[in-house]
This record gives C-alpha cells, structure tokens and sequence, in this order.
C-alpha cells in the first residue's frame, strides 16, 4: 500500500455495485456507499446469489429468501433502492461466457459510470484463501465492462451496449489506490452490517452490535493510516 492514498473521483453519477453474496458488500464498503448516496449520487446494487449456502444450520430453500431481505433492509440503511438478484447458485458460481454474460446485460441496463466489485485476489492479506465465487464474480465484473460497450459481444441482451464505464474500484484489495472518507457514513455501514442478523448470528456468538461495530470501525481505522487518518473505505481504481 502506498503511503498515502488519492481520493475517489467524486464526478459521477450513477454507480452498480456487483458482488456474489448477501452482506459482501457490507463488509466494508456500504459506508462509502453512504456517503455517496448522501450527497445525492444513485448507487444500484447487483447481488450473483442469493447466499443460500451460508448459514450451515439453515436449508438453502429458507436461506435464501431470508439472506434476500436482509440484503434489501442493509441496502435501504444506506440509501440504496435497486437491488437486483441474479440466481447464480451460491457457493458454485463458474467464471465463464454465462456469467460474464449476465453482467454485462446488467451494466447496460443501469449504465453505470463507476462500477464497484469485490476482492478477487486469491487471499485476502495474503494468509486467508478467497472463495471461489468472490474469485469468479470479481474477475468476470473486470471483463464484463468492455463486453458491455462492444455491440458484437452478447448482442441480444434487453439493454442497448453502454461503453459509459469511467473506472472499476475494487473494494478489500491488498494494494488499494484510493479512498473515501467514512466518517459521515460509518454509523450506517454499521447499521447496515447488522440488518444481516440472521447471518451474523449464525456466524459468531459475540453480540451482534459489537461484532459488527468492533469490525468495521477497526477497518476503517487501519485503512484510514493512509488517508490522514480520517476512518476510509479503501479501493483499487481502474480507470478506463
């Protein structure tokens, strides 16, 4: 990481955020998110899954729904509205022509200027291996982008091609570009965090509140090191 980190770009407008799981975004990001939507920006959000793998006491068919309403109420915390369900199955996304695909369909039809994903990085820090579909997912956003602005790659989607992609940010990256600010939006991202209930339950035995409190201001602490000290979301900026 370098010392010191640039700021997000702050001329844009309309930003979709793609990720495999319920609450991936969550972990992190959604006090950015926040903050954005607060000075009146429209960020959508495009879910792979539904999660419906990831509470181990719970059956996929009851996981589902619930880890869907969860992500609608999180969302809703931090101003977000648009929330899309792709029914890629949880825990088995494959990278391919399908999913790119299906992303692609979907930046055309928000024509977003900022596209936002998740660490697709093997690890995370370097010691814990990365899911496989946190892994497809982030690789097939990086491409799904140009296949979205080239009429002659999935012409027959709903939406016209979109070539209006400005930049990429990578969110829980180990070699972050840029920041935003959290301060205004971490109580949110917090408040967002902990509408996953059910997860978070399922997950640890600590209190909820406190998990979730306790992770993402620690976060934004350690991240902030390199944004003058201010609590930041960290990205990786491709631009285009």
């Amino acid at each position: 990481m370098t010392d010191q980190l640039e700021p997000m770009p702050d001329d844009w407008q309309r930003a979709l955020a793609i990720v495999a799981h319920p609450d991936d975004l969550e972990y992190g990001c959604a006090a950015a998110v926040a903050t954005w939507t607060d000075g009146g920006r429209e960020v959508s959000y495009l879910i792979a899954t539904r999660g419906e793998a990831g509470i181990d006491s719970l059956e996929p068919g009851k996981a589902g729904p619930l880890r869907e309403r969860e992500e609608r109420a999180s969302a809703a915390v931090v101003g977000v509205t648009n929330v899309e369900f792709l029914d890629h199955a949880d825990g088995v996304i494959e990278y391919g022509v399908a999913l790119r695909r299906d992303l692609a369909a979907a930046i055309r039809r928000h024509r977003p200027e900022l596209v936002l994903t998740l660490n697709y990085d093997d690890t995370w820090s370097g010691t814990y291996w990365n899911t496989p579909d946190h892994r497809a997912v982030g690789r097939a956003v990086m491409d799904a982008v140009g296949d979205a602005g080239n009429r002659w790659i999935f012409p027959d989607t709903d939406a016209a091609p979109w070539d209006g992609v400005r930049w990429i940010a990578v969110t829980g990256t180990d070699s972050p570009t840029h920041a935003t600010d959290a301060t205004d939006g971490l109580e949110r991202g917090v408040r967002s965090l902990l509408e996953h209930r059910a997860y978070i339950e399922a997950l640890t035995t600590e209190d909820p509140e406190t998990y979730a409190r306790n992770l993402l201001e620690g976060f934004a602490r350690e991240q902030g090191k390199h944004f003058g000290n201010r609590p930041a979301v960290t990205f990786r900026l491709f631009p285009r």
